[in-house]
């Protein structure tokens, strides 16, 4: 028997649905990072660029005054470096020595929430990204407030904190002042989101009146735009839809198989379904992709080729979603003990009123019907980046177990199940994000002239992502000992070097200190705290 919210908690529900966050705390000023300096010599490392080519190197990468000023092949494989070949270091400048390294550019995260509804501030948040080598963040719904994002987004840009370069989306509706019902309505809204200062907007979805004029007008007046097709409006308006209207980018995969029904025009609902039970929503979402058209098929291609043409991005978000099909994996990822703040990891656990605790009772069924969703959804996704379409990197962490900084890793690692090469997986972390968030000429691409982001790491991701993870990977070295490799080393943002493991080290103690205050243990659900 299916238990019911309350109309206050429901009411709370939904308002998380919708991204409304609670205020984050403020960031204190940054006291991490060396430089920038007039000229940065990134000494001999091996390049690993979005652009198509394969890694190369030993490299010297020349950064003046926070831009890319030259990139010099200085040797070859097993012979020493020409010093004659070196660029030359000028008065005020700094060398930073990264032979046998490898660097890659600044990752971009296309769904990237800054916290707030989950217990948590955005130092913590902002240094589990940096340490993981994002440099730039598209931060959807505003959930803090855009006044509030928008500041932090400027104090970003000017590096006075620690944190990704941001760009604003609204929720589309947010602070209005009435319901948004006529077309009208809905261009106003748009006009004066954009003269806020907003960079895009995040829809969910409206009446198709209402969807066509603030697309069609946030579109004219220059702005990018996402949308999370929620099911309470994706039987009349999907993926195409919104492609046609001129939105920019699709999150997770909803309106996708809605648009390549073939023998029915709404998804297959139990009759006892109720959305507001996530547990419903979650678990027949598992079942959406096995009901549109087979991988391939007429209707398949047509709705690819035709998102493809319109330009319409995709950013999948396949690790928010990973818990559906292995609940016990995620709950029990090995950083939870050491970088999950109290409140977060309280956040997770099943509950009827917190967005995406929807645990009530998921077992078996719900993850063998996952993983068939995933592996429909991945073969998908796969073909779009082959026919040319733009896949990014997003991750929509602080839910479902799912941990910022760390879900970044798992998520280049799921894009490779997926089907994608190591390089293609690099750039849709980088270029293909750039290219969404309309900063191409800026940052994505380890080429002249563009910004100075870049993600230095002791080994070499092509190899295994799992050296990405702050924690490192596993390996069995002489002696039968085991020790553990990787972790970013360095991110460098806007010419600043910063320690990544410091980073990510001060997150321990963050997380050490708010435990000490209450004797705090992460306790997996349902089970006792150990006591002494």
């Amino acid at each position: 028997m299916k238990k019911h919210i309350p109309g206050m908690l429901l009411l709370l529900c939904l308002f998380l649905q919708n991204g409304l966050h609670a205020q984050a705390l403020e960031v204190p000023a940054r006291q991490e990072g060396e430089g920038p300096w007039p000229q940065l010599i990134i000494r001999g490392v091996i390049l690993i660029n979005s652009t198509g080519s394969p890694p190369l190197g030993p490299v010297d990468i020349v950064v003046e005054n926070n831009r890319i000023a030259d990139i010099r092949v200085v040797g070859t494989t097993g012979m020493p470096i020409d010093p004659a070949k070196r660029p030359q270091l000028k008065p005020g400048g700094k060398e930073f020595d990264a032979s046998g390294m490898y660097l890659l550019p600044g990752f971009v995260d296309t769904h990237a929430h800054i916290g707030g509804n989950n217990g948590v501030d955005a130092s913590y948040v902002y240094k589990l990204w940096m340490a993981h080598g994002v440099t730039t963040i598209r931060e959807p719904s505003a959930g803090n407030g855009l006044a509030w994002t928008l500041d932090q987004k400027k104090k970003s840009t000017q590096n006075t904190i620690t944190a990704p370069r941001i760009k604003a989306y609204t929720r589309f509706g947010m602070n209005s002042k009435q319901p948004i019902v006529t077309a009208q309505q809905a261009r106003e809204w748009v006009r004066q989101n954009a003269k806020n200062g907003a960079d895009g907007i995040k829809f969910f979805g409206a009446s198709p009146e209402v969807m066509q004029a603030a697309a069609e007008e946030n579109k004219k007046l220059g702005l990018k735009s996402a949308i999370h097709h929620a099911q309470t409006d994706v039987g009349r308006w999907n993926a195409l839809h919104s492609a046609k209207a001129g939105i920019s980018s699709l999150e997770h995969w909803y309106g996708l198989p809605e648009a390549m029904f073939t023998d029915r025009t709404v998804q297959h609902y139990s009759p006892d379904y109720n959305y507001t039970n996530e547990q419903d929503r979650f678990a027949e979402a598992g079942t959406l992709w096995k009901q549109a058209a087979a991988p391939f098929s007429d209707r398949w291609n047509k709705v690819m080729d035709d998102l493809i043409a319109l330009d319409f991005t995709l950013s999948p978000t396949f690790n928010i979603y990973e818990a559906n099909r292995d609940l016990m994996r995620a709950r029990r990822a090995e950083w939870h003990e050491d970088y999950t703040m109290p409140k977060l990891w309280d956040f997770y656990a099943p509950s009827w009123n917190a967005h995406g605790s929807y645990w009530h009772s998921w077992g078996t069924e719900q993850e063998v019907q996952w993983r068939e969703n995933f592996r429909l959804w991945m073969a998908f996704i796969n073909e779009y980046k082959n026919r040319g379409g733009r896949v990014t990197v997003g991750t929509d962490s602080g839910f479902i177990y799912e941990l910022f900084g760390f879900a970044y890793p798992r998520e280049m690692e799921l894009l490779r199940e997926a089907g994608f090469h190591p390089l293609e997986v690099i750039k849709a972390a980088t270029l293909n994000g750039a290219e969404l968030l309309g900063m191409e000429k800026e940052i994505g691409s380890v080429e002249i002239g563009k910004l100075a982001d870049f993600v230095i790491v002791e080994e070499n991701p092509l190899m295994d992502f799992k050296v990405l993870y702050g924690t490192g990977a596993i390996r069995l070295v002489d002696n039968n000992q085991v020790t553990r490799v990787g972790g970013v080393k360095y991110t460098i943002k806007d010419g600043i070097v910063y320690d990544a493991k410091d980073l990510l080290a001060q997150v321990k103690k963050m997380v050490e200190t708010e435990k000490a205050k209450t004797g705090y243990q992460i306790i997996q659900p349902g089970i006792a705290p150990h006591t002494h």
